[in-house]
């Protein structure tokens, strides 16, 4: 739905996987092996990809000033449950921590969060005010209040429903 640019670093994963869902027509990309083979994910492993999805959804909610959508397992607990290490660049020292391995999509989405603290950008990957929407979207407007993941289509939305409010 978002016309903006990609986040930067892991942060595109977790976009990628809060806008599975796109919530005005309920259609979940995790139901299908096409929309679950980005993620590595097998059928089996779908329902806890939902979890983490909704979560994380809550979480960038929150970051955009909003309450969550639903009740959810709050992300920190998810994310404890992710198997990281600490990892050092031979060449300048840098350190990260990064997933034990590739597989896990906890894994990823934990060291891709991480990353993104770490940077600066974490609290700058947010969703959309929009309640038919919440799609995850990166605010790259310069005083970080961005509020919906497109302006042209939930923004003009919100601005028009405004305007009618304000004439009846």
């Amino acid at each position: 739905m978002s016309e903006r640019a990609s986040p930067p670093g892991g942060l595109a994963l977790v976009q990628a996987l809060v806008n599975t869902l796109d919530i005005e027509t309920g259609r979940d990309a995790l139901d299908t092996p096409e929309g679950r083979a980005p993620f590595g994910l097998t059928e089996d492993g779908a329902e806890s990809a939902r979890a983490l999805r909704e979560s994380l959804r809550a979480t960038l909610l929150a970051h955009a000033g909003h309450p969550p959508h639903r009740a959810v397992t709050p992300l920190g607990e998810l994310l404890a449950r992710a198997p990281l290490v600490v990892t050092v660049d031979p060449a300048d020292g840098s350190a990260a921590l990064a997933p034990v391995d590739d597989g896990p999509l906890l894994s990823r989405i934990a060291a891709a969060v991480a990353e993104a603290v770490t940077a600066g950008t974490w609290a700058r990957l947010k969703a959309c005010e929009a309640a038919d929407c919440h799609w995850a979207y990166y605010d790259r407007s310069p005083a970080g209040r961005g509020r919906w993941c497109s302006m042209q289509v939930c923004g003009a939305r919100a601005k028009m429903r405004r305007y009618r409010a304000k004439g009846a």
